[in-house]
Order: C-alpha cells, then structure tokens, then sequence
C-alpha cells in the first residue's frame, strides 16, 4: 500500500515540480571548501570517506571545518590514522558507484558512506537505494579490504528552511523511508553500523544556504562518527 506521501507525490507532482525548480533558480550554492582532502601518517586506523556534499564539506569554509577534517582531527587523539575523502556536490548512490575506479589503490580499515540526501530529491526507490548502497559495501570490500562499514544516517529534511511546503514534507517522508533502509542493512549485516544524525535542530547548525552543516554541526557531527568507529 503506498504511503500518504506517496499519494501526494503523484497528486501534487506539476507543484512539487515547480517548487523544486525554483528551489533549484534561487538556492545559494555553496562550493566545497578547498583544503586537503587526505592526510595522517603510521600504521594505525586507515579511513575511507565517501559520498555527497556533506561529506565533500560544504558549509565549511575549509576542509579543516567540514566533515573529514573536523573527523580526523578527533580520531588522531586516539592514536595514528591516514585517512582519505572522497566526496562531491550531487552526489547519489549511483554516482559513487561509478566513482569508485578513481580510489586510490589502498586498503582501508573503515568506510563512512555519507549518501541518502541527493537519492532523497531524485526519489530513488527503497529497493533500488538498497541495492546500490549494498553493491557499494561489496565493492569497497572485496576491492579495499574494507572491515567495517558506518552508514551515516539522513538529516531531518522535513526541517529545512529552504524547502517550501508541501516540497519539504514529501522530501522528509522519503529522506525517512531512505533511512530505515540504511538501518535495515546494518541490522542484517555484522560488520554494519548504522549512524543516526543526531543534531539538535537549531539555527547554528544550518549553513548559510539553509541546506548544509554548519562549521559547527560538522563538529558534532564527526564526534558522534568517531564513537562508532571500531578502535
């Protein structure tokens, strides 16, 4: 049985399809800060960073404040880590399967996978979200030798300020749905975790596009990811 949004979803399509374009026309875009997107030294943790504009930073003003920065940064006190991110603006599921060739030939320890917004707005069927995100974990493990995977769990879409109604609704049912997905395979799988975003939904955690992690939520943001990484 499909899901009241869903029914709206096909009975609001031409306005939801209006409301995302301008959306599209009149959203401030936000580069992905410059800074290192690599770095550490020794033979300890080795972390592997992958997904969208969350992960790639945006909302920081450099590397150093976004997502990996801000992450390797409390991982390095508790002991040596190299890490490395991978990320970029628009990014799905689909997209970072067919970035994979360009990883670095490496092995890594531990992969953060940071998807779910952009498959969110291009309404990516649960079962399809599954399937890649499923074919993404295989690969990094076999090809990467990667022991464990953290899925960073959605944002609140239904919160955000540059979303107008009934757009932020639809969106934050589906970003909802995406996540159970996300948790039903860490459920099903040892070697899984599933994170939930657990930001408080306050005006300082919200960049000033009213879209991305703020400096600060980044901070938080990575402290959290940092207690569910495997010492």
């Amino acid at each position: 049985m499909m899901a009241l949004d869903q029914i709206a979803r096909l009975l609001l399509a031409p306005v939801l399809l209006a409301q995302g374009l301008w959306v599209r026309r009149t959203a401030q875009q936000l580069p992905e800060p410059p800074g290192p997107r690599s770095g550490g030294k020794g033979d300890g943790l080795r972390l592997l960073i992958l997904g969208d504009s969350s992960a790639a930073g945006v909302g920081a003003r450099t590397q150093s404040k976004g997502l990996g920065g801000q992450l390797s940064k409390v991982m390095e006190q508790h002991g040596p880590l190299t890490w490395h991110l991978e990320a970029e603006i628009g990014a799905t599921t689909k997209t970072s399967l067919r970035k994979l060739s360009e990883l670095p030939d490496q092995t890594f320890d531990t992969a953060l996978l940071v998807h779910g917004v952009n498959d969110t707005t291009r309404f990516t069927s649960s079962k399809m979200f599954q399937a890649r995100q499923k074919k993404l974990m295989d690969h990094l493990r076999r090809r990467h030798g990667v022991r464990h995977v953290i899925l960073s769990g959605l944002p609140p879409m239904h919160h955000f300020p540059l979303l107008p109604q009934p757009l932020r609704w639809v969106l934050g049912c589906h970003a909802v749905r995406l996540d159970r997905v996300l948790a039903g395979i860490a459920q099903s799988q040892e070697d899984v975790s599933h994170l939930a975003l657990d930001l408080p939904y306050e005006p300082r955690f919200v960049a000033i596009d009213g879209f991305h992690p703020s400096e600060d939520a980044y901070a938080v943001w990575a402290g959290q990811i940092a207690k569910a990484i495997p010492g």
